[in-house]
């Protein structure tokens, strides 16, 4: 399946389009205030469906072969532990996707999805947390000698367009979860993997106003990857982009939406809190002709503790069937920063700059941005993500993302 390009419409443009001048004048969906409660319905209404039609084992993933270590823009060496990325490039294969797998004590696994709509439109992110890395309730866990991940869950669920943005994510204990291989339950929402492709029905409730999120989504990749990358040197940090290149549809009844559009799927898990292993965090993943591009840039948080590693890149091309191919990082380009004077950056080619199209989240140590870049000689429409995890570990913020992640204690 190939991919189609997309163009950004005005409807996740800023209100006077894309600035020129180097200034942000755009608009944030910024994370939202929470609501006490959930306003839960009966435990996951349709997820004894969904567990009636999916197999009880793993997802297997397709057989792409190792890590190809060709250049797509100059010659270099590369290999299946990463080529020139160092240690923390490291890549291997993994077991196929599991929502039941472990995760240890102060640990997290997370699944992540970003899509936008065919016309530029609509946009959307969904992370599916066990041990939610940002969640202030955990912080206080781990300081109390009980770091459990599973009695910190929650479904972020972000729109993004012209007539419905909305961001929901409500923390759940360990009794409002439940996980098999290829489901998982957190509230009132599920995630399935279904054939060849994985449903989501959502069911949240957004803050200050009760707004609700309800109805479903079809996740459908082209081909599903079969390795997984070390993000730091020792090894305690892996992402796993199962699939970079996808399809989605969007059917809400809740604002009401119906869309299509690409979409990119991956998974992170570690066995550390985030804070303890990195200091910055830049990553982001763009739309190219065959395919999809994706770079990390993560500083480490180096102590005597953990191997010295101060910097990490990777950079990769995921094709539409499921190959990944190492490609030379191209130059850093310096982005405005955010209203919170979160920096960002980003890479582009050389001789070509890259401009935010629309600030979608801006918080305190976070933001999450579309971009207009520029990669293997053509337009990339990117999203992006910037955080900053020395201000995360700042006492102001922690004191602040009560007020922003609610938690039902039911």
């Amino acid at each position: 399946m190939r991919m189609p390009g997309i163009s950004i419409a005005a409807g996740l443009w800023s209100a006077g389009g894309p600035a020129d001048d180097g200034h942000e004048d755009d608009h944030s969906g910024g994370l939202s205030s929470p609501l006490p409660g959930d306003r839960r319905s009966a435990l996951r209404a349709g997820i004894s469906r969904l567990e009636s039609v999916v197999q009880s084992s793993g997802i297997a993933q397709r057989n792409t072969g190792p890590l190809s270590g060709g250049r797509q823009h100059a010659p270099g060496s590369g290999g299946t532990d990463g080529g020139d990325f160092g240690p923390a490039g490291r890549s291997r294969a993994h077991d196929g996707l599991r929502f039941d797998c472990a995760v240890p004590h102060s640990g997290y696994v997370w699944w992540y999805i970003d899509a936008l709509s065919a016309d530029g439109a609509h946009g959307l992110t969904l992370i599916a947390f066990i041990g939610s890395v940002f969640s202030p309730y955990y912080a206080w866990a781990r300081r109390r000698s009980d770091p459990s991940p599973l009695n910190h869950c929650s479904l972020n669920v972000a729109l993004y367009g012209p007539r419905a943005s909305r961001w929901a994510m409500t923390e759940r204990g360990a009794a409002r979860v439940t996980r098999e291989a290829a489901v998982l339950g957190i509230g009132p929402s599920a995630l399935a993997w279904i054939d060849d492709g994985m449903t989501i029905d959502i069911n949240e409730v957004c803050a200050p106003l009760p707004w609700r999120i309800r109805g479903r989504i079809r996740l459908l990749p082209s081909a599903l990857g079969n390795r997984s990358f070390d993000v730091d040197a020792s090894g305690r940090h892996r992402w796993t982009p199962f699939a970079p290149c996808a399809r989605i549809e969007v059917r809400l009844d809740e604002p009401a939406l119906s869309w299509s559009g690409i979409a990119y799927f991956d998974s992170n898990c570690g066995a550390e809190p985030l804070e303890d292993a990195f200091r910055h965090w830049t990553w982001s993943r763009a739309s190219v002709p065959g395919g999809t591009v994706v770079f990390y840039d993560v500083t480490a948080r180096t102590d005597a503790h953990r191997a010295q590693a101060p910097a990490c890149a990777l950079a990769l091309h995921f094709g539409t069937d499921g190959s990944a191919q190492v490609i030379d990082p191209p130059p850093v380009v310096r982005l405005p920063a955010t209203r919170w004077r979160i920096p960002r950056r980003t890479r582009a080619e050389a001789g070509h700059g890259a401009k935010v199209i629309r600030t979608l989240e801006d918080a305190p140590f976070y933001s999450r941005s579309l971009l207009d870049t520029r990669l293997l000689g053509g337009a990339a429409p990117a999203m992006h993500e910037s955080l900053d995890l020395d201000r995360f570990r700042a006492r102001w913020v922690q004191c602040l993302l009560p007020f922003r992640m609610p938690r039902a204690f039911s």
